[in-house]
């Protein structure tokens, strides 16, 4: 009989391990000369907080984000549009890599590579809104990460 592997979220150590990394990545996006511009203005209040939430939920958590705030499409519509410079997306994955050891998340690679790859899918996933003028669908599902990669298709919400 097959052994089942816990889910990314449990094996990261769960709700408390994916908000200690969302402060560690907001304290390493402040630290980098191009991030700490968009990071030290004021946003929403509970910031840190969300984005736990948000990555918690990503990973097999609770459904935190989605039921506090306007789901997939309202963080992508947040982060259109902005005509970003090409390496924004680079320097936020190198920040988020920095923080998984900050966050003193499990050294376990088969996690750290499924952080990462769900990093670089992000990142290039916002991008894809990056010009002035970007379109984000209605209702999109925030994403569900396994260790296999993405689960289902985000456009379904």
């Amino acid at each position: 009989m097959p052994v089942s592997r816990p889910s990314i979220y449990e094996c990261a150590g769960g709700q408390e391990a994916f908000l200690k990394l969302a402060a560690a990545h907001h304290e390493r996006c402040l630290q980098d000369p191009v991030l700490e511009h968009p990071f030290s203005h004021p946003g929403h209040p509970r910031h840190v907080e969300r984005l736990g939430n948000y990555w918690a939920e990503v990973f097999g958590g609770p459904p935190l984000y989605s039921r506090s705030s306007d789901g997939q499409s309202g963080m992508l519509t947040l982060h259109s549009g902005i005509e970003a410079d090409d390496d924004l997306g680079a320097r936020f994955l190198a920040c988020f890599l920095h923080a998984i050891d900050d966050a003193r998340l499990p050294e376990d690679l088969d996690l750290r590579r499924a952080l990462r790859s769900y990093m670089e899918w992000a990142t290039d996933d916002v991008h894809t809104y990056n010009p002035k003028g970007s379109i984000v669908p209605a209702d999109l599902a925030v994403p569900r990460w396994s260790w296999d990669g993405l689960q289902g298709d985000p456009s379904a919400a």
